[in-house]
């Protein structure tokens, strides 16, 4: 599959991982990849990064920056990032600044990563105690995908990746919409990933940036994120986007937009993912205040988006001394 870009073209591949660094590793090229993936050579320059959020600081990210300029790593060498979003983010920002930018191969180990975030170009890191403040677009020149690496994945994450997934399902159609039901259930992870990528890839070619249908991409996000950090991220991402879809439709479903069938049936599906979070515990006045601070915003109106149909979603404006707040109670209320 090959991704058009604005930066380089980029191309995903489904493969084992190891043969292909085996034939595409050169000398001074360096590996950075997730501490408990069990990649071993000692032929070849490996970085390991515990995976969490707190490497992605900018103070941490410096001493891999460091590492590389005294390994003597030059403009002609490749950096490959094995591992889930955190090293994505970590490699595509490197990759991004160093010698203004160098070449980076992507190897996503997660079913979040591997449906979704692999493509697009994104890449964010953190400063001091604000997350996601630092960042910009820059892809990898090639995307490995090896769906053996989640045979190892909790469950959890295996959720978190198909809550991703979900939501370029409904964007699209009611048919992508029966075949992510039909593909979920019996676990057929590359028809997911490989659709849920040609769905992406349809929209990012014409709006890289984001600055207009990508934007529709953020539903079930702007909630999902005020989930995540009402729970100080203890809720994986995708399982709290689906949350966020959830919330979304409720309240959709309540100003006339969405028909009771299409609620409850999308409903159903978002069921089987969330777990982990007792609603009813959800202090609504303080969920609201994190809503505010999403940076999508606009100066005292917040702006999620909502589904109307499969494959009709669209960006709405809420006042914050609109009825949403009633809303979310009623929401949390009686979930």
């Amino acid at each position: 599959m090959k991704i058009k870009s604005t930066i380089h073209d980029y191309f995903v591949s489904f493969g084992d991982y190891k043969d292909f660094i085996k034939e595409t590793y050169s000398n001074g090229d360096i590996i950075i990849k997730d501490i408990n993936i069990n990649y071993k050579d000692d032929n070849k320059i490996i970085i390991n990064i515990d995976s969490n959020e707190n490497e992605k600081e900018y103070n941490k990210i410096s001493s891999t920056i460091e590492y590389l300029i005294e390994n003597n790593f030059k403009k002609s060498n490749k950096i490959f990032a094995i591992g889930g979003g955190v090293i994505q983010d970590i490699c595509g920002f490197i990759s991004s600044i160093y010698y203004r930018g160098v070449e980076w191969v992507f190897i996503p180990t997660t079913l979040l990563s591997q449906g979704d975030s692999c493509i697009g170009g994104k890449t964010s890191i953190n400063f001091k105690n604000f997350k996601n403040q630092l960042g910009n677009f820059y892809p990898p020149q090639k995307i490995i995908i090896d769906t053996k690496l989640l045979q190892t994945l909790p469950e959890n994450q295996i959720k978190s990746g198909l809550g991703e997934m979900l939501h370029y399902f409904i964007f699209s159609s009611y048919e992508d919409f029966l075949f992510f039901k039909e593909k979920s259930k019996i676990k057929d992870f590359e028809s997911l990933i490989k659709r849920s990528l040609q769905i992406k890839k349809s929209v990012i070619e014409i709006d890289e940036k984001e600055e207009g249908i990508r934007k529709l991409f953020n539903y079930g996000h702007t909630f999902g994120h005020a989930i995540e950090s009402m729970t100080n991220y203890t809720i994986p991402h995708g399982i709290a986007v689906c949350y966020g879809m959830d919330i979304s439709n409720y309240i959709s479903y309540q100003m006339g937009n969405l028909n009771e069938k299409e609620y409850l049936e999308m409903k159903e599906v978002f069921n089987e993912i969330k777990e982990g979070l007792d609603l009813k515990e959800i202090n609504v006045y303080e969920y609201f205040e994190i809503l505010k601070k999403d940076k999508k915003n606009l100066p005292n109106i917040i702006k999620p988006i909502l589904c109307n149909t499969y494959g009709n979603l669209g960006q709405y404006s809420f006042t914050y001394d609109s009825e949403l707040i009633k809303f979310l109670k009623n929401y949390f209320d009686n979930e």
